[in-house]
């Protein structure tokens, strides 16, 4: 039996099918399922769980008709469904019912078992669909949503608070302590910024609690508020030397922009942490608190004088070593990082975190060496790497290499900074990653002073691009509305290559051979401008259920990310690396559960870097190559 511990999610030759407008054209459809929708309730729902999601998607449905309301329901409910199918199910069940879509989201929020890590994924999924719910709809259902504070279903009463929040309704004064921990909890869903801003003082007040819960939930909910943050790090401050309070206190602390930090505040802060470091037992140096406490110490290094940083960085390497956390940005493909600081010979340990749903690895590497690294590590492959490791090159210029990590694990990475300073890159050398996923370590002789002056180091592929926006497709409704016409095809065409979208697909018989061709996109989308851009801005609206990501966690602890090729009641094949020889095989009874999830395995954010005009130009080019005739502006 093949046997492989990891997944690699990434597939070089996915990555096109990763987004609705590379999917292939070749294959037949299988005929429509047949369900019995006379039967009863039970027989019906038997019927419908036993189909697959594409399957269950192929069923017959019709929004004028209740006896298909059991189909979108199934719809509605099903793990790992794209928003899109969700959304068009919802619609179709409130037409059927004449009812209305938070009474609806409600009733089934309630109705979901909360004992599986797939209903509560998507338990989720329906909160957030509850929660992004225009605010007319909201108030009107404003007690309604008030109700919900008395549910048993936790989601259900965090859900119901943040749709309160979000249109503006009722705060915490009215509820029990139970209620108040449940509001605090529910900040982080409330969409509006401002909705959250304007509970500041309430969250503030909640601090002062006696119930070591609530204030930490208190602790936490200011994170996720943007006003006032020099006054919340010095409130918050006040917390760290609270032993029950301190992981709280240091994950908020971390939030607050390095400019927005009081100066005498981040000096005494120092002092205090160094002080727990030098407190905390050996056992507990690995904590995800105490990493936490370590990273942002070093941030407030830059608060206190150089000498007297550097007798506090002495005090802590008595204890511990240099550590940098560094995580994955989940669906973006890059680090959260774009880079950090060592000093030259000191012993690093670099904790890496992979949040994302797709496994990543870090190598550092010699100056000027990132492209010629990744590009000897795809030709390693899977299996041949230096060390035993994926997608690590034999290489002289190869410093230092993690291992693949899954999805959700880490890894520790501990060395002696090179002796020599200057700017090592650090880079994802799976197929493809490479390009956008990279940063610096900055070597330096002296790590106070450097800290008190950072100097960010140059782009080590040469790009000068940096954050335009977080583009939503409304930010393009005007642009597309005056109409595409006199846009340059070779401007479209550049962006189209800086954005790697040529790396996978090829248009005009030119770009990468690792995916279908797009020389026929708009006509899919039937000339529809906005829905191409849609699939590229929201990579997760649709999904082809072919090609969606599934998680599985095994009896060993393990977890596999993956497509599933083939399944049976015996084993399950995740497609692997085209590159690789043998699939991924797992044997039923290795199987402690199997999620599908409701990502693409494509990055989204892609075009953050780019301006308005320069995503219009890309769409123009890709209209203007299909000879697709521009309607007229409106």
């Amino acid at each position: 039996m093949a046997r492989t511990f990891i997944a690699y999610l990434y597939l070089p030759a996915l990555l096109a099918f990763s987004c609705g407008i590379g999917l292939a054209q070749d294959e037949k459809p299988l005929s429509p399922p047949k369900i019995y929708l006379d039967r009863s309730a039970k027989i019906i729902a038997y019927q419908l769980k036993r189909l697959s999601s594409e399957r269950l998607l192929q069923v017959e449905r019709n929004a004028d008709d209740s006896k298909y309301l059991p189909v979108f329901q199934a719809i509605l409910l099903r793990d790992g469904m794209p928003l899109q199918q969700r959304s068009d199910a919802l619609k179709a069940i409130v037409i059927l019912k004449q009812s209305d879509p938070v009474l609806e989201l409600l009733a089934l929020l309630e109705s979901l078992p909360d004992d599986s890590r797939q209903e509560k994924a998507t338990a989720r999924s329906l909160a957030q669909m509850l929660i992004d719910q225009p605010i007319d709809r909201l108030k009107k259902n404003k007690q309604v949503l008030i109700d919900t504070v008395h549910s048993k279903k936790q989601i259900v009463r965090v859900a119901g608070h943040a749709a309160l929040m979000e249109s503006g309704g009722v705060g915490l004064k009215p509820f029990e302590p139970q209620g108040i921990i449940d509001w605090l909890n529910s900040f982080s869903m409330v969409p509006s910024q401002t909705a959250r801003n304007n509970n500041r003082q309430s969250v503030i007040g909640a601090l002062g609690s006696d119930d070591p819960e609530m204030r930490r939930a208190a602790i936490l909910a200011l994170k996720d508020i943007s006003v006032d943050r020099e006054l919340t790090f010095k409130k918050v401050a006040e917390l760290v030397t609270q032993p029950d309070m301190i992981a709280a206190a240091v994950q908020t602390l971390l939030s607050i922009p390095v400019n927005q930090r009081d100066v005498p505040t981040s000096g005494k802060l120092v002092e205090q942490l160094v002080t727990v470091a030098e407190g905390t037992p050996a056992e507990k140096r690995t904590s995800d608190a105490f990493i936490d406490a370590m990273q942002l110490v070093d941030q407030l290094m830059v608060s206190v004088p150089v000498e007297q940083a550097r007798q506090y960085r002495e005090r802590l390497d008595k204890v511990t070593v240099r550590l940098v956390r560094i995580g994955t940005v989940e669906d973006e493909m890059r680090y959260d990082r774009p880079y950090f600081a060592v000093q030259a010979g000191r012993p690093v340990q670099i904790v890496l975190e992979n949040d994302d749903m797709m496994a990543h690895n870090l190598l550092i590497v010699k100056p000027g060496t990132l492209k010629e690294v990744a590009e000897a590590g795809l030709a390693a492959g899977p299996n041949n790497g230096y060390q035993g490791k994926p997608y690590v090159p034999e290489n002289e210029n190869v410093l230092f290499a993690s291992g693949l990590i899954p999805a959700f694990q880490k890894e520790v990475l501990t060395f002696t900074a090179p002796t020599e300073a200057g700017e090592y890159p650090f880079v994802c050398t799976f197929p493809q990653h490479w390009s956008r996923m990279y940063g610096v370590m900055v070597v330096v002789d002296d790590l106070e002073k450097w800290q008190q002056k950072p100097i960010p180091p140059r782009d080590p592929i040469g790009s000068n691009r940096s954050f335009v926006n977080d583009w939503k497709l409304d930010d393009f409704q005007d642009g597309l509305n005056r109409g595409l016409q006199g846009r340059s095809m070779k401007i479209g065409e550049r962006i189209f290559k800086d954005a790697t979208c040529a790396q996978c697909h090829q248009l005009g018989g030119v770009g990468g051979a690792v995916g279908p061709a797009l020389d026929e996109v708009f006509q899919r989308y039937q000339g529809d401008s906005m829905s191409v851009l849609q699939e590229i801005l929201e990579p997760s609206n649709r999904i082809d259920e072919k090609y969606s990501m599934h998680m599985i966690l095994t009896v060993d602890g393990l977890t596999l990310t993956g497509i599933i090729q083939e399944q049976d009641g015996e084993q399950v094949v995740l497609l692997d690396n085209p590159e690789s020889r043998e699939p991924t095989i797992v044997r039923r009874e290795e199987i402690e559960e199997m999620v599908k999830t409701s990502k693409s395995i494509m990055p989204k954010a892609l075009v953050n870097q780019f301006t308005k005009d320069e995503i219009l130009e890309m769409v123009a080019y890709l209209r203007a190559s299909q000879k697709v005739v521009e309607p007229p502006s409106k």
